[in-house]
């Protein structure tokens, strides 16, 4: 599922950025939203409390006066708190002692699930940790990267059927064109070869599911097997017909440079 904790603002990235070369002693929240329900909530609270002595440098009471620090001299509410406590986090010089740290945290909570479950490693498909695979890396060294791609305008239209997204044409292009262009151009900067990136069609996967899964499988060195669900064609296209003629066309002027670049016609 889409754990929304490794790369999601206020998650794992946020909090290692925050802690080493973007040091900010406002930082000590906790960080999980759906966490608890994926790995366990037991494991999810016994691997924080494990977590943050290793993170807080140190804590103290502060005062908490009635309106604020310019009302300091007025006495508190019968029920107001006198106090609240603070939190000071480390900061990492060594950017790899902090990860070492999350490491053990992502290990405990995926890891422990997946065991629990019978299955020798996990995967995390929150979709913008495509933009953050550098990130990834540095935190999963050993991580593999699937790239599921799907043809632009089939997103678009996808998008137009989300009630977190644009409802609009215009509104969908200027959501997904910046994300598009962010992620070409870092992929121009790097070398992704081997099988630490692996990046394949929907459409392929949907139009013979059982042979390309064993392909996907044996890039990821994982025995094949029959999973519960399945990519459909029918799945893939099911929206094709939201877009008329003229629509269309549209779409695929503005993402000219878009299409041909993720591999499509």
């Amino acid at each position: 599922m889409e754990t929304r904790f490794l790369v999601d603002p206020d998650g794992l990235r946020d909090l290692a950025d925050a802690l080493t070369h973007r040091y900010d002693p406002t930082v000590g929240d906790d960080r999980g939203r759906t966490i608890p329900e994926l790995v366990g909530e037991e494991r999810y609270r016994d691997a924080v409390q494990r977590l943050w002595p290793q993170l807080i440098a140190y804590t103290y009471d502060e005062p908490a006066p009635a309106e604020g620090f310019g009302n300091a001299d007025r006495p508190a509410g019968p029920f107001e708190p006198l106090s609240r406590r603070r939190v000071l986090p480390r900061y990492f010089s060594d950017r790899g002692e902090l990860f070492g740290i999350l490491r053990g945290l992502i290990d405990t909570m995926f890891g422990g699930a997946a065991a629990d479950a019978g299955k020798p490693t996990w995967c995390e498909k929150t979709p913008f940790n495509l933009l953050y695979m550098e990130f990834l890396w540095e935190l999963v060294p050993e991580a593999t990267i699937v790239h599921i791609k799907r043809h632009p305008v089939s997103v678009l239209a996808s998008h137009l059927s989300q009630p977190w997204a644009p409802p609009t044409v215009d509104g969908a292009l200027a959501y997904l064109k910046p994300v598009y262009h962010r992620w070409l151009t870092w992929k121009n900067t790097v070398a992704l070869t081997g099988r630490r990136y692996v990046e394949v069609k929907a459409e392929d996967l949907a139009a013979d599911w059982p042979g390309q899964r064993r392909a996907l499988f044996e890039q990821l060195g994982v025995d094949d097997f029959a999973t519960p669900s399945a990519f459909q064609s029918h799945k893939l296209t099911n929206r094709n017909d939201q877009l008329d003629d003229e629509t269309r066309e549209l779409i695929e002027e503005a993402l000219g440079e878009v299409i041909p670049a993720m591999g499509y016609e």
